[in-house]
């Protein structure tokens, strides 16, 4: 059990060379120099990737919650 949670953690947080653009938004950004259509790219890329986690600790959240209440009875 200890072996799997290390390599979960590892393998989590071991995403070095990864990039955020596709092929095309990549090509877009390389060929511009307008610098504040890359930075609402990278936005729009922080957006999509942060609501999914925000939902599921929502979900964990009222999930802890409605567990504690039933177990204080």
């Amino acid at each position: 059990m200890r072996t799997r949670l290390i390599f979960s953690f590892i393998a989590f947080f071991s995403f070095s060379a990864t990039f955020g653009q596709c092929a095309m938004c990549r090509a877009v950004l390389e060929s511009g120099t307008d610098t504040a259509v890359a930075e609402g790219i990278n936005n729009g890329i922080v957006y999509l990737m942060a609501l999914p986690y925000i939902l599921v600790a929502a979900v964990f959240y009222a999930v802890y919650r409605k567990l504690s209440a039933s177990k204080s009875k």
